[in-house]
């Protein structure tokens, strides 16, 4: 590949990384500006993915059957099934607003739940290790991971709604501004100028 190739190829990648970070960042604002919309939003889409993860377990599990013990077919097949099943009826709960509020508010509330373990968890390692560097930075993480899971569980019905939306946002933003970051600071290895001492 010549120079000129290498440098093209570059420009493209870095074009549609920085396109792809814009869009990321747009959803993300979005995202916070609209909180309660992009809750709804996330539940559908985990919903869509639990049907279709379903779907495709099951097909998996039938090419493989041949391969697999009955016993692991057999849970195999258990699990796909809940995925089918739980996201069929995620998704003809949309149809009624209450209840798709009702299973954005439980999705909340088990971010919430794993929030609180997550938290305690990574405090109780931090401190386990605390001779080690950056084990301040770690318990710190556990602290704020905690208070946001507890922040989420005492949280009512309604505020429950934009939480996912929030943190959706929040990904989204941060993701978005990490994306161009690292594509703006892209260059060619081989094409570098000489360092002169």
């Amino acid at each position: 590949m010549t120079v000129d190739e290498r440098q093209g190829t570059l420009g493209t990648f870095k074009a549609f990384a920085i396109a792809e970070g814009i869009l990321l960042i747009v959803l993300g604002v979005l995202s916070l500006i609209f909180p309660v919309v992009a809750s709804f939003w996330t539940t559908g889409l985990i919903a869509v993915l639990f049907l279709v993860g379903g779907i495709v377990g099951w097909i998996s599990n039938l090419i493989r059957f041949s391969r697999l013990s009955r016993w692991v077919c057999f849970w195999r097949l258990v699990v796909s099934t809940l995925f089918l099943v739980v996201g069929a009826w995620m998704i003809s709960n949309f149809r009624d607003p209450v209840e798709a509020a009702a299973q954005v508010a439980t999705l909340a509330m088990a971010i919430g739940i794993v929030f609180l373990v997550e938290g305690a968890v990574a405090f109780c390692t931090a401190l386990s290790h605390s001779k080690r560097s950056g084990a301040g930075w770690a318990c710190a993480n556990g602290v704020i991971t905690f208070v946001l899971g507890v922040l989420i569980v005492t949280m009512k019905f309604w505020g429950l709604l934009w939480v996912l939306g929030v943190l959706v946002g929040i990904s989204f933003l941060f993701s978005g501004i990490d994306v161009i970051a690292f594509s703006s600071n892209l260059h060619d290895d081989n094409n570098d100028p000489p360092a002169f001492a």
